[in-house]
């Protein structure tokens, strides 16, 4: 009896012992797991609707959905007809406004010059002979061969004409001095209003065109050929795989020793082996309880903040939604209030 008595004491010893032994083995592991953040999150892409600026009906639509495509790439086109035409028209204005401009600035042309002083002199001689003629009258009025109205009629042809000899002197004149400064300003200000709508025309052709703002994946095509596009109705939803982020949560404990621009790697279950390098470009100034997204039980019941990782993914394995986990090293934690503006990071920060 007292020997199975000792035997059970032995057993529960040895039980006891590999129980102690466990656990302290668990925390030691613990205590070196310290030394390392590990969070969890999703993964999140920011997605764009790129529409036209004008409206006009769909000519060509370029790609599919799922394409990759590049920034600067043609992705659709509109029916450029009308605009074309209006830029004819246009700088058809333009041109004859640039011809008046140009007759302006010139001034009055050697013949023109010529022919207003050739009347000119025309108007002084009918002066002459209009004051001769009343000169002759005059001294034969007082012997009664001249009329009193002869003689009226004679003074008064000699102020027409001396009055269409001021009036071709001042013609003269003008046709010497030119054009005035007004006329040419005037000219030149419309011919300049020609030439900014004609600037404005040539973008408007410009945005006939649909081009790729960034690099992506086209994620949705909403429009096809045929259809009237315009500014409020999209043609593709853009998928922005550059930078891609995570969107994690920090308890409140942890949350001073995190600052932006912190390295992180990202792990997803699909390449735990290869881990995505990334930093911390974002955290929240707002707590948050019990979020959805949280992926753990541990964190359901406490105070934490939204953090976002970026990373370049540049072989695409990482896609919206994904779990990933996220760790960090905490030896190279900062002891310090967290800053809650985002730095992004070059791209030589990508990596496997």
């Amino acid at each position: 009896m007292k020997k199975r008595i000792i035997i059970l004491l032995l057993l529960a010893g040895i039980v006891a012992a590999g129980i102690y032994g466990k656990r302290y083995y668990y925390d030691d592991l613990q205590l070196v797991n310290e030394d390392t953040l590990r969070i969890y999150g999703t993964i999140d892409i920011r997605d764009a609707n790129l529409a036209f600026n004008e409206q006009e009906r769909i000519t060509e639509v370029l790609v599919e959905e799922g394409a990759q495509v590049e920034k600067g790439q043609v992705l659709a086109r509109l029916n450029p007809d009308r605009l074309e035409a209006a830029i004819a028209e246009t700088r058809a204005r333009m041109y004859a406004q640039q011809e008046t401009v140009n007759r302006l600035k010139a001034g009055s042309r050697p013949q023109e010059i010529e022919q207003a002083r050739a009347e000119v002199e025309a108007a002084r001689v009918k002066a002459v002979n209009a004051e001769a003629a009343l000169a002759r009258l005059e001294k034969t009025s007082g012997t009664g061969a001249t009329s009193k109205q002869d003689l009226d009629n004679a003074q008064s042809l000699l102020m027409v004409e001396r009055s269409v000899l001021k009036v071709r002197e001042k013609a003269l004149d003008l046709v010497l001095e030119g054009p005035r400064r007004e006329d040419i300003a005037a000219a030149e200000h419309q011919l300049e209003s020609l030439q900014a709508s004609l600037k404005l025309l040539a973008i408007r052709l410009a945005d006939m065109t649909l081009l790729a703002p960034y690099g992506g994946i086209i994620q949705n095509r909403i429009l096809e050929p045929g259809e009237l596009a315009g500014p409020t109705r999209p043609v593709f939803t853009l998928a922005i795989t550059d930078p891609k982020w995570v969107r994690a949560y920090v308890p409140e404990p942890e949350l001073g020793r995190l600052h932006i621009g912190m390295e992180a790697k990202v792990i997803s279950d699909s390449y735990a082996d290869a881990p995505v390098e990334g930093w911390i470009g974002y955290i929240s100034p707002i707590a948050e309880f019990t979020p959805r997204t949280v992926q753990t039980e541990d964190l359901r019941t406490q105070l934490v903040y939204e953090t976002r990782v970026f990373v370049h993914d540049g072989d695409d394995r990482l896609r919206l939604g994904m779990p990933v986990t996220v760790i960090i090293d905490r030896k190279n934690l900062k002891d310090e209030p967290a800053n809650t503006r985002s730095s992004p990071k070059p791209a030589s920060n990508s990596g496997d």
